[in-house]
């Protein structure tokens, strides 16, 4: 079920219409990341790989600065603007769609003078002064489920029959809350690219569990992202996007974005 709306980042509206399908292509700017193939380690490496991920089909780059995964020590909000600056810079100048990864409020402002015109708040758009960030910015947001108050202060989540019905209550009130505040150009994410401690296996039923469910979140009219875990081995992961494309996806955030482009031209999901 296509949302009711597009979703606009900045003069650019994505159109979900005739299931249509968006790619946001990931560009890691956190030499920390296990990812590898995504992470630039210069501006002039940041836009090569963004070039690519443009030539082979994605819409949005998602840029990051910060590494999401527990392990990993937390970078003041300087250190991190100073990672993404100029890589934003030279991306807004060359066209780029941009979004920003990240749960900083202060990142997510110095982010949108820059021309960002995405948030995509990995700390579930809960902090006030990130919802004041977003408003006051103008731009489009990612709303997403996330047990904790960031990605680094994550436990182990209780993966109990009821968790998906208890995540679309809680992006739902999310929502009437945003709206209340002037907020309605967001799209929402079911959270399944955040690493939690526990059983990685029993996680990964989990993530293709939630999938299963997105037209519960699609009942809630908002374009759904689903970031794609990126698995060990290849396979795996374009076993995860393939189900997402099957099972309505909007925004798919990929590493991969070749790989997935051409799955999804062969489903109907792009042109």
């Amino acid at each position: 079920m296509a949302p009711t709306t597009g979703l606009r980042a900045g003069s650019q509206i994505l159109d979900f219409s005739e299931g249509r399908a968006h790619l946001m292509g990931v560009l890691n700017l956190s030499p920390e990341s296990k990812n590898t193939p995504t992470v630039a380690g210069s501006t002039d490496e940041a836009l090569r790989i963004a070039s690519d991920h443009r030539r082979n089909g994605a819409t949005i780059i998602d840029v990051g600065a910060q590494s999401s995964h527990f392990e990993n020590s937390e970078l003041t909000p300087d250190e991190e603007l100073d990672r993404l600056a100029e890589p934003i810079i030279r991306l807004v100048d060359e066209g780029f769609v941009v979004s920003i990864d990240t749960w900083k409020p202060a990142v997510a402002r110095g982010a949108i003078e820059l021309g960002v015109t995405i948030i995509n708040d990995t700390g579930g758009l809960q902090h006030p002064e990130m919802v004041e960030a977003v408003a006051a910015g103008d731009v489009a947001a990612i709303v997403m489920f996330l047990e904790g108050d960031s990605p680094l202060a994550v436990g182990t989540i209780d993966l109990g029959e009821s968790f998906v019905d208890g995540m679309v209550k809680h992006l739902e009130s999310r929502l009437r809350y945003l709206a209340d505040q002037g907020i309605t150009n967001v799209a929402v994410d079911p959270g399944i690219g955040i690493s939690y401690r526990g059983d990685r296996a029993r996680y990964t039923r989990h993530q293709i569990d939630v999938i299963r469910r997105l037209d519960d979140l699609h009942a809630l009219n908002r374009p759904v992202l689903l970031p794609v875990p990126r698995k060990a081995e290849l396979a795996p992961t374009l076993a995860l996007a393939t189900l997402a494309l099957e099972y309505g996806a909007d925004i798919l955030r990929v590493h991969d974005v070749g790989a997935v482009a051409q799955i999804a031209r062969l489903m109907g999901r792009m042109q």
